[in-house]
């Protein structure tokens, strides 16, 4: 599977299903131009959990089971179950004393306790940034604080780090909700977040909290990724100069729900988000010239070119591509997956 970095709906209406017509290739035409945003598609936990659920087949054979969507993409997904993953929603549905692998967006404890009493084998690729937010809120929980997670309800995310600290989390589902929390006068109050959010979004549930909670703390680092941010600024630098803006991404995914509304915030024409390029529909670029592309932390490069393909075919052959930022990070295989690899002689 292609995992270099690497770009429709209306940003707000999920997934097109009709596919694109098949008019006649057109190359060249004057004018018309394709801004490629980076960085793009693949972040290091995305790429980590992909890799996790590929050598585990490889090390171990199919099936192996996954719980929930290993990452959120279509593409992905139908790919390993191709392979052999077998995807579930529970642990109750994987056969006692087989192996799961637990998704990027990280599972409650309860999950890992449920996982130990059917004596189930686990390999978990939670992303290590959210793995970082679910020990803040055991920490802040620990030391008495209200926890004010900023989030999208029944994210998966989100309900992994709530099952931390259930008791001293409150969910707040974006600026419209701030004003509705309630908080006893005595209370210790801090924030956290799930890691694909909005960053202009966040700021500005955090700033309407703080005018009711001026002693509200603040996490002692950032929690929305390096990755999501770094995306939305890449769409940020070249939406005003789009007349049509493209991500590619799947409709549970959230970063990349987020950066078709982050494109049209700052100036995009229009905004559309797609799973590939078979729902592209031609007359989205009625009177375009300039075409912007990305693609969520969570697609796999091979996506943005067959997009580019696509474009490429009606007119638009000329790619810029408009660099944001560098990403070098990587992280390791889960340890227990790293142990099995050594001993196997494949490390």
């Amino acid at each position: 599977m292609d995992r270099k970095a690497g770009c429709g709906a209306r940003a707000y209406d999920g997934r097109v299903t009709d596919t694109a017509s098949t008019s006649a290739p057109r190359s060249g035409a004057p004018g018309r131009k394709v801004l490629l945003a980076a960085p793009r598609g693949y972040c290091a936990g995305v790429d980590r959990a992909v890799v996790t659920v590929e050598k585990a087949l490889e090390l171990y054979g199919a099936p192996v089971y996954v719980r929930k969507e290993i990452v959120h993409n279509k593409h992905v997904v139908e790919t390993l179950r191709a392979r052999g993953a077998v995807f579930v929603e529970e642990t109750d549905e994987v056969p006692e004393g087989s192996l799961v692998v637990f998704s990027a967006h990280g599972v409650a404890p309860s999950v890992h306790e449920e996982a130990a009493e059917r004596n189930l084998r686990t390999i978990d690729a939670t992303c290590p940034l959210v793995t970082k937010v679910h020990q803040e809120a055991k920490r802040f929980a620990d030391e008495g604080y209200r926890i004010l997670l900023i989030g999208h309800e029944g994210h998966e995310e989100v309900v992994g780090t709530t099952g931390e600290a259930p008791e001293a989390i409150t969910l707040v589902d974006g600026p419209e909700h701030a004003d509705e929390v309630e908080i006893g006068p005595d209370e210790e109050v801090v924030w956290l977040s799930q890691t694909t959010l909005s960053v202009d979004e966040t700021i500005e549930t955090v700033e309407r909290l703080r005018a009711r909670l001026p002693l509200l703390v603040d996490p002692p680092s950032d929690d929305i990724c390096y990755a999501t941010q770094n995306r939305q600024l890449a769409v940020k630098d070249i939406a005003a100069r789009c007349d049509v803006l493209v991500v590619v991404g799947s409709g549970n995914s959230s970063n990349s729900v987020r950066l078709a509304e982050v494109g049209l915030e700052a100036g995009a024409g229009r905004a559309y988000r797609v799973d590939s390029a078979a729902e592209l529909r031609e007359s989205w670029f009625d009177g375009a010239d300039t075409v912007g592309l990305t693609s969520g932390a969570s697609v796999p490069e091979i996506l943005v070119r067959g997009v580019l393909a696509w474009l490429a075919e009606r007119g638009w052959a000329d790619v810029e591509e408009v660099t944001s930022a560098e990403e070098h990070l990587i992280f390791a295989l889960p340890p227990e997956l790293r142990r099995d690899l050594r001993a196997a002689g494949k490390a």
